[in-house]
């Protein structure tokens, strides 16, 4: 049976790794074993995805991306050049601690720019958008824009990425037209 998957001959993909059809994962990149990716994903050049490490549908990687164990992406993320994920809070070369590894979830739909670091234990809210060279230390909330370091809330992003105007703690995305509410520093969408 052919593969319903596409992989550049410059890249290794381990056993027992699940990849889904329409995948493609480019040059010199290493998909681990256990690793688990959906459907339609697009894996850039040089990308590393560790042991363990759950990718949804629709994920797009761009060049350069490691993507440690602990990380879950849900569908339709994106995840921008040579941005990182840690997933140990106390690294030492001489100590051992595969057994501290912390889950970091990337919610559905969620962008993080280019150079960007997600250190370990955080989530990152549906739709949030977070800018390149960040360095995130705590969880965004859903729909957020932050930038800056230590990144913050710059505002909130609708689920095309278009940025909100709140007038009345309500918002019309003057791109595609949903709705938008803000509740208690919430958002409610459409």
């Amino acid at each position: 049976m052919e593969k319903e998957f596409f992989v550049h001959e410059s890249s290794y993909i381990d056993e027992g790794c699940e990849i889904g059809q329409g995948t493609k994962i480019w040059h010199f990149s290493h998909v681990m074993k256990d690793a688990r990716i959906g459907h339609n994903c697009n894996i850039g050049q040089n990308v590393v995805i560790s042991p363990g490490v759950i990718l949804g549908n629709g994920v797009k990687i761009q060049n350069n991306v490691s993507v440690y164990t602990g990380v879950i992406c849900e569908d339709d993320v994106f995840l921008g050049p040579s941005c990182v994920f840690t997933n140990v809070v106390n690294p030492r070369a001489f100590i051992e601690r595969k057994n501290e590894y912390k889950k970091t979830l990337v919610k559905q739909g969620a962008s993080i720019g280019a150079n960007a670091t997600i250190v370990c234990g955080n989530q990152i809210g549906k739709f949030a958008f977070v800018g390149a060279g960040a360095v995130v230390t705590k969880d965004v909330p859903d729909y957020a824009m932050v930038y800056g370091n230590p990144p913050k809330i710059k505002g909130y992003v609708c689920r095309c990425g278009k940025k909100l105007h709140f007038i009345n703690n309500n918002a019309v995305c003057n791109l595609c037209g949903k709705t938008y509410e803000l509740r208690n520093t919430k958002i409610i969408g459409e």
